[in-house]
């Protein structure tokens, strides 16, 4: 038996809570569509008409669009880059050359400045030739040095890092620890203040393009000292600095061409101007780069979609099974038909999320959150339904189909790669905590100190009566809107009629946010316990976003006629499909096994069911469940690799 891992953080489940509310976002300036979705107000006014790029923006996109498409054409090999498992120098040299490193990085520090939109499409586009290069790029810009220091960095730090980001230097961002996932309170690399400079030391795991970075951003705890507020910290750190080891590189089950490693930190000394923002504002630093950068993985998502798309068509055209096109079978017509309408939804979400960031004109944090968590779900069951679709050939590599004479398609890789998309960037069950989180926002506001028990009776009066006043107002709106017109949302009707879909938007809208409300109402305090009703809630919310997205998506393709009755044929496919996955996530808010559930897991962790495990060989090596991440110098062969070198 493995011993248990020692030296373990003792956080309370309450200080991680304060850590994590501390750190998130605490108001609301700007009108956001998902969170009034959420509270049960189809504001269709802040997505319709669609938001539109302005012609230089587009004009500049396009423009870098085609460089690239040639480029990837030319010069990526995707197969290599699987076989090799690492991106070639040369293809790194020539992403560097097209000034790809600097997509969102504003002219005046050497960067091309792309929109949020047309940087996404750059994404989509190179991750449907080699998701490890898409994630070399993304983890470079949407989460890297790039992204914090635009927000939040000085200018002199603007001037001295984003030229080289944008033309030379690969950054990446270093927040997980051996022990440290989701939890930040428990971080334990710290960061010491010594004079003009701080002190690094720990271990940094998971480290997405940590082994090839130049540059890297690193999440530190300062200890609270005279003259030091202390806290979580952000920082700039030369990856070359003396005191910093790659000490493995990550192999996982997808993704082959990442370079992932672990990296540790021994009396690494880093200057005080590289310092992000103050103490203290490391955790909100990451959490509001994150985001826009969230938008990076659904970009990729909706690349494969549009891959699985093509990849079925084509074969299930090809492949006659019982003397008609594969295609034609019903069994297998639901899933192309399924392909088909999500990769069109994918990418409506993606569109409007990209452009409402570009014009800023919206809060999109929930939105972007939905894209993530809605993109990685989605894409994943799009590339196992295309798996199936190609039966054997789908579980076969691309590699043996080739050696064997057919065509090489890279099914199964496309499913491995896609995996990781469900954990990258916030699981999707913290996705689903984040966005409950954020959904019940308004709620809290006024009710929060009514259900938490740490509060006194004056305080729980006061929020009693502020309660009162809010429900007052806002319940009766829950109980009719226009969905229950049958001429509401009339401009969506053309051949196909999109307004049903609308309607139906509004009327689940309000019947979610009643929903919640009963739920806070029945379960109090306990309501964050009740993560399988949050998680439902907020997948009902994306559902309804996506469904929201298709349609304004179809009339804008309309107005502009780019394909206009197909895409509303799309929408209508989507939405169709969407309800009824709506329908049995209600049904599923009240029937479940959710009570059950938490007695044979109670059962599993007492050990009364060991009995069920006879029987087997487990092939795992013996080890640590959690590898020792104590501070002190390296005693591994530094495995740091840029490119070039």
């Amino acid at each position: 038996m493995t011993a248990p891992t020692e030296n373990r953080s003792t956080v309370t489940e309450r200080e991680a809570r304060q850590v994590a509310e501390a750190a998130r976002e605490q108001d609301w300036h700007k009108p956001s569509f998902a969170k009034e979705l959420f509270l049960g107000r189809f504001r269709l006014d802040l997505v319709h008409p669609h938001p539109m790029p302005g012609e230089e923006s587009v004009r500049r996109g396009e423009e870098f669009l085609a460089k690239l498409r040639a480029f990837c054409e030319a010069e990526v090999d995707s197969a290599r880059i699987e076989r090799e498992a690492r991106i070639p120098d040369e293809v790194v040299a020539g992403l560097k050359e097209l000034g790809a490193l600097g997509m969102k990085i504003d002219p005046k520090y050497g960067g091309l400045g792309l929109s949020q939109l047309y940087y996404n499409k750059a994404l989509a586009l190179v991750g449907s030739v080699s998701p490890a290069v898409g994630a070399l790029l993304s983890a470079h810009q949407s989460i890297g040095v790039p992204q914090p220091l635009k927000m939040f960095g000085t200018e002199e730090q603007k001037e001295a890092f984003l030229p080289r980001c944008a033309r030379s230097d690969i950054s990446a961002f270093l927040l997980t620890e051996p022990d440290v996932g989701s939890d930040p309170a428990r971080l334990a690399t710290t960061a010491v203040p010594d004079g003009d400079e701080y002190v690094l030391d720990g271990v940094k795991l998971w480290t997405t393009n940590g082994v090839v970075a130049d540059l890297l951003v690193v999440m530190a705890r300062v200890p609270k000292s005279e003259g030091h507020k202390g806290g979580i910290t952000a920082f700039v750190v030369e990856a070359g600095s003396e005191g910093i080891t790659v000490e493995h590189r990550n192999v996982f089950m997808g993704l082959r061409g990442i370079e992932n490693g672990v990296t540790r930190f021994h009396r690494v000394r880093v200057p005080a101007g590289h310092r992000i923002g103050p103490e203290g504002a490391g955790l909100k630093i990451a959490l509001t780069t994150l985001n826009t950068g969230r938008l990076s993985l659904p970009a990729m998502c909706a690349g494969a979609g549009k891959w699985c798309l093509k990849i079925a068509r084509e074969w299930s055209a090809e492949r006659e099974q019982w003397g008609k096109p594969l295609a034609l079978h019903e069994a297998v017509g639901a899933k192309i038909s399924f392909i088909a309408a999500t990769t069109f939804a994918l990418e409506a979400v993606l569109d409007l999320s990209s452009q409402m960031a570009d014009e800023d004109r919206n809060d999109i944090r929930i939105e972007a959150a939905l894209a993530k968590l809605y993109g990685s779900e989605m894409a994943w069951r799009m590339a196992d339904e295309l798996v199936q679709i190609r039966g054997g050939r789908g579980y076969e590599t691309a590699e043996s189909l080739k050696a064997r004479g057919e065509r090489a398609v890279p099914a199964e890789q496309m499913l491995r790669d896609l995996r990781i998309n469900r954990i990258f960037e916030g699981s999707t069950e913290i996705m689903h905590l984040l966005i409950a989180r954020e959904a019940v926002d308004a709620h809290l506001s006024v009710a929060g100190d009514l259900i938490d028990p740490a509060k006194s009776l004056s305080d729980k009066a006061k929020a009693g009566a502020q309660a009162g006043v809010f429900y007052a107002k806002w319940l009766p709106k829950l109980v009719a809107g226009p969905g229950q017109l049958p001429g509401s949302y009339g401009e969506f009707r053309h051949g196909v009629d999109l307004s049903t879909h609308l309607r139906y938007i509004e009327r689940t809208s309000r019947r979610l946010a009643r929903a919640t409300f009963y739920g806070m109402s029945r379960w109090q305090g306990r309501m964050e316990t009740k993560q399988g009703f949050l998680g439902r809630i907020v997948d009902i919310g994306a559902e309804l976003f996506a469904m929201s997205a298709a349609c304004v998506r179809a009339e804008r393709l309309r107005t502009r006629d780019e394909h206009g009755r197909e895409a509303y044929q799309l929408a209508d496919a989507f939405c169709r499909q969407a309800r009824i996955r709506v329908e049995e996530l209600f049904g599923r808010l009240w029937t479940n096994t959710d009570d059950l559930d938490r007695k044979v897991v109670k059962g599993v962790l007492g050990g009364a069911y060991t009995w069920l495990e006879e029987g087997i060989v487990d092939p795992s090596q013996d080890g640590p469940w959690i590898a020792d991440a104590t501070p002190g110098p390296s005693t591994r062969e530094n495995a740091r690799r840029p490119y070039g070198d």
